[in-house]
């Protein structure tokens, strides 16, 4: 009966977490503390005997909850079994060869081609059920969408985003609306309903395996079908040849390398070579016998928990980070690791001066393990660490995480105002974060409106360290200037959650830019929008409906008028154009302006070529670059800016 109870506890607490991190992209525990209360419902499932029908060591992925069609796989899809042993690896392989290659921390998709055309793209899902996100397939890095195979083939490869370009898209967000690793990103990149967001993600598909091929055979080596997918146009997944006498220096080699590589991978992959040997093996009920996952062994060093900070972001979430003594792990210092929310917080029982575990998940990022001495958690705290207003608790899918309730609160507002008066929204120069905190602390400006009501506080700003007439002339022109503005820029700079620029735009595109029938639509109005979802559509109905985001807006709009457009043939002179843009450009300032023309005439931009591109954008047409290649391969036409802007 006690291990009974205990395996239930085990299957509730390990179902809570797949579920957070599934469908929320949260994370209520670390992956530390995810793999021992895992090993341990195994280890008692085995025996004891008792398997309960909804334990996650008998499911594959969690249940799909998303608008995206679905799809039955012709092959249920079976996670590894997994060690931390290299001499099981030995063991395993015995007199075989294997083939071991990274496994890469993404999202499994499975691509079907007919006729040498890419017809289908399916995620893992549950198993046995994913999604259809062919669409975003189509925008992928590095997918080919016509290959030179003209009979049905079926691939399984991941899906990944390189840790370059997690960086570069996490920089561009608050804290709070930053992803936690790179598979999160990817994971809601690859199932977005709107494949615009997907191509500007730089998303990268690495074949692993063929599951069919129609009248392709492969002389019983798997190596052969990986060599054969690379002659197609295919990425393959990085492998090494093994036996059981080279295994062990060959996943040493892969260790070596892991810090360097721009991919998130949590281990490796051995299979056995021979294709015949393979499927004789069969599988059990939770894994296939012709595979094993070998996770790393995580550097574990024990350190000191020196204290809790709390950070607080743009929309109040206050985030705990925790400081510890610092230590050496795979070759860097580390002193410091997000502990994300409150619900990790308190599973880890936390407080000052415990002894902790610290580690690098897939060796990158610091988070800690376990909690050696479990003091308790030191009182959240009651006031926000910016503000000093009340703190509260909300549970967030089934999450606990911790705001702030001052709506005047002083990191809510930098956080706000700085978004407000970047690039892409308002575009104001000169008020840098820092200036902005000034302002904010001598209460210049409490809400949006302000920022046009500056010239009250003339004297003091001039008199203001690193000011002067220069500056303060510079910023008022600035500020001027943003009064006559876009309204999808408006829109975006107003901080609407989930609202991007690209959402602002197809926003306003659906609405003709008609302002005053966007502030009345409804969440059933907004979701006819292509590419949107319930959650963008409740998010800007929600927002709209808000009685001081209300005044907020009409107090701007005493200042702000956004330009015109008379509806003529010019005007959508590109609608139902396909660009992409590649190398620099001499007539726009940079190729973000030159895509926002491309759109204000009703064109479209995306990330690579395709059959569907009707242009590809270069000033060097004769460049040997791969999108060049492509273009040429498909017969789109390569024209100049020079051209383009003869078009238009």
């Amino acid at each position: 009966m006690k291990d009974y109870n205990r395996i239930k506890e085990l299957v509730k607490i390990i179902n809570e977490a797949n579920k957070a991190y599934y469908q929320a992209n949260k994370e209520i525990m670390t992956n530390f503390e995810y793999d021992e209360l895992y090993d341990e419902l195994v280890k008692l499932e085995d025996e004891s005997g008792i398997v309960l029908a909804n334990s996650p060591t008998r499911k594959v992925g969690y249940e799909i909850l998303s608008s995206l069609p679905k799809y039955k796989h012709e092959q249920r899809m079976l996670s590894l079994d997994k060690t931390k042993e290299t001499s099981k690896l030995k063991s395993w392989l015995g007199s075989h060869e294997g083939i071991l290659s990274w496994k890469l921390d993404g999202l499994t998709i499975v691509l079907t081609y007919e006729n040498g055309e890419l017809v289908r793209a399916v995620t893992r899902g549950n198993g046995e059920v994913g999604e259809v996100v062919t669409n975003n397939a189509k925008v992928f890095e590095n997918i080919p969408l016509r290959i030179p195979f003209k009979e049905s083939l079926m691939i399984r490869g991941e899906a990944v985003i390189k840790y370059s370009d997690f960086k570069r898209i996490n920089e561009k967000l608050d804290p709070e609306e930053q992803y936690k690793n790179p598979r999160n990103l990817c994971s809601g990149t690859v199932r977005q309903l709107n494949n615009e967001i997907t191509a500007g993600r730089s998303v990268n598909f690495f074949a692993f395996t063929v599951v069919q091929s129609i009248g392709k055979e492969f002389d019983d080596l798997k190596v052969n079908q990986l060599k054969w997918l690379n002659q197609l146009g295919f990425d393959t997944v990085e492998y090494e040849i093994v036996t059981s006498e080279s295994v062990e220096e060959v996943v040493n080699g892969f260790a070596d390398i892991i810090v360097d590589n721009d991919f998130a991978s949590d281990g490796l992959v051995l299979t056995f070579n021979e294709i015949a040997y393979s499927e004789s093996l069969g599988s059990t009920s939770k894994f296939p016998r012709h595979s094993i996952a070998y996770k790393w062994s995580d550097e574990l060093k024990e350190t000191n928990l020196r204290e809790i900070k709390w950070n607080t972001s743009r929309t109040g979430l206050i985030n705990p980070i925790a400081i510890f003594d610092p230590v050496e792990l795979e070759g860097t210092t580390v002193s410091r690791a997000s502990l994300h929310n409150v619900s990790i917080l308190e599973a880890l029982e936390l407080g000052k001066g415990d002894t902790i575990t610290v580690y690098k998940a897939n060796m990158i990022i610091p988070q800690v393990g376990e909690n050696l001495t479990k003091s308790g958690i030191d009182k959240l705290p009651e006031n926000c660490p910016a503000c000093g207003g009340d703190t509260e608790v909300k549970v967030i899918n089934s999450v606990k995480e911790l705001f702030c309730t001052n709506p005047n609160c002083s990191a809510k507002l930098l956080k706000a105002f700085s978004h407000f008066v970047g690039r892409d929204a308002m575009n104001i120069e000169g008020l840098s974060e820092a200036t902005l905190d000034k302002f904010i602390d001598k209460e210049f400006i409490k809400n949006f409106g302000d920022l046009y009501r500056l010239e009250k506080y003339e004297t003091e700003i001039i008199e203001m360290e690193g000011f002067g007439r220069k500056s303060y002339d510079n910023l008022m022109k600035s500020i001027e200037k943003s009064k006559t503005m876009e309204l999808a820029n408006f829109i975006y700079a107003l901080g609407i959650q989930n609202v991007g620029l690209s959402n602002a735009r197809l926003l306003c595109k659906n609405y003709k830019n008609d302002f005053n029938i966007i502030r009345q639509a409804t969440v059933d109005e907004l979701i006819e929008i292509e590419g949107y979802g319930g959650i963008i559509a409740a998010s800007i109905s929600n927002y709209f409906m808000n009685e001081h985001n209300e005044m907020i807006i009409d107090d701007l709009l005493n200042y702000i008028q956004f330009n015109v457009y008379e509806e003529n043939t010019n005007e959508q002179k590109l609608e139902g154009k396909t660009f992409v843009i590649t190398g620099s450009v001499e007539h726009f300032k940079n190729r973000k302006e030159l895509k926002a023309k491309i759109e204000e005439l009703g064109g479209k931009v995306t990330g690579s070529v395709s059959k569907n591109t009707d242009y590809l954008l270069n000033n060097d047409n004769e460049s040997t670059s791969s999108k060049n290649k492509k273009a040429k391969e498909l017969g789109v036409p390569i024209i100049t800016e020079e051209d383009f802007l003869g078009i238009i």
